[in-house]
């Protein structure tokens, strides 16, 4: 189950949520097919002017952060070579289309795999679930 989670300003998200989880819900699909869709959870985190530091002071303006959390799995298809270097790219383009060309430079989008021993769903650790 891919979850996306965006760290962005408040003010660069807001009245373009709907939109942010569209463009990346499809992103994912467009990488891994059709059926991963329903299985796309996309949390937006917006941060209040103040509260985002860069180089140890408080910044103006910061591009987002994506963290894309997916079994361990994935990342050990045969494809994997080419998987993470596609789905870096579809992931930014989604935010680019939404947030717009200013958010590129510097998007930090990161692939972080969980072994399914580490995940668990409903209380029940993924490699005990039936």
């Amino acid at each position: 189950m891919p979850h996306l989670t965006v760290n962005a300003f408040e003010s660069d998200l807001q009245g373009r949520e709907a939109d942010l989880i569209a463009s990346l819900t499809d992103a994912v699909a467009g990488i891994y097919g059709e059926w991963a869709r329903a299985q796309v959870v996309v949390l937006l985190n917006g941060f209040p002017a103040g509260r985002w530091g860069v180089g140890g002071t408080v910044a103006e303006s910061a591009a987002p952060i994506v963290e894309l959390g997916i079994r361990e799995e994935a990342f050990a298809r045969p494809d994997a070579a080419e998987l993470a270097p596609a789905i870096i790219a579809a992931v930014t383009e989604a935010i680019v289309s939404v947030l717009g060309e200013q958010a590129r430079d510097g998007l930090l989008v990161e692939l972080i795999g969980t072994p399914a021993a580490r995940t668990g769903l409903g209380g029940v650790p993924a490699t005990q679930a039936g």
